[in-house]
């Protein structure tokens, strides 16, 4: 119960970070319009982006939408599961930015279910502009595999926890 606690605490968090920095973007930039918050190596870029990540699957933007709202579902289902901290913490962070990126698609311009992400984070050297969302789920994505390696189970177990439990049968006798 408590990983499913945290596990929404991280989500909402996530969501409500996310979607007030795209307000107080949308209502102190116009798009296009830049500004330094570290010189050149951080700004905030004002776009918005019917694409996924790197702006890709531009004009797919309900197909993202569907795919979008189908991991929300599968996170949901999932999280009953849930007895680690440390995946709660990643499905929280992948829930979160998947709300607050499916929340633009659904709910922004130009039509419902069509709707352009937000994104303003430009970090000079790297190849794209991106919001808190995607921040939180390429987080949730370092976290998943660094448990999967680690062979931490959605319990809290880890894999060599369980080849210990495993019975072996007696030796045959000759």
């Amino acid at each position: 119960m408590r990983a499913l606690v945290l596990l929404g605490v991280v989500a909402a968090g996530i969501l409500a970070l996310d979607q007030l920095a795209k307000f107080l973007i949308v209502a102190n930039l116009e798009e296009g319009e830049s500004i330094e918050v570290i010189g050149q190596l951080l700004q905030f870029h004002f776009v918005r982006n019917s694409g996924a990540a790197f702006s890709l699957a531009s004009g797919f933007t309900w197909i993202l939408s569907i795919v979008a709202v189908g991991a929300i579902v599968a996170i949901i289902v999932l999280a009953k599961r849930i007895k680690s901290s440390a995946w709660a913490w990643m499905l929280g962070l992948l829930l979160g930015g998947a709300l607050g990126n499916v929340t633009d698609r659904l709910f922004r311009e130009p039509s419902f279910g069509q709707g352009h992400v937000i994104d303003f984070i430009r970090v000079w050297g790297f190849p794209a502009i991106f919001n808190i969302a995607d921040i939180a789920i390429c987080t949730a994505m370092g976290l998943f595999l660094l448990l999967t390696l680690r062979g931490v189970h959605l319990d809290g177990t880890r894999a060599s926890d369980t080849i210990e439990r495993i019975p072996t049968p007696p030796a045959a006798e000759e």
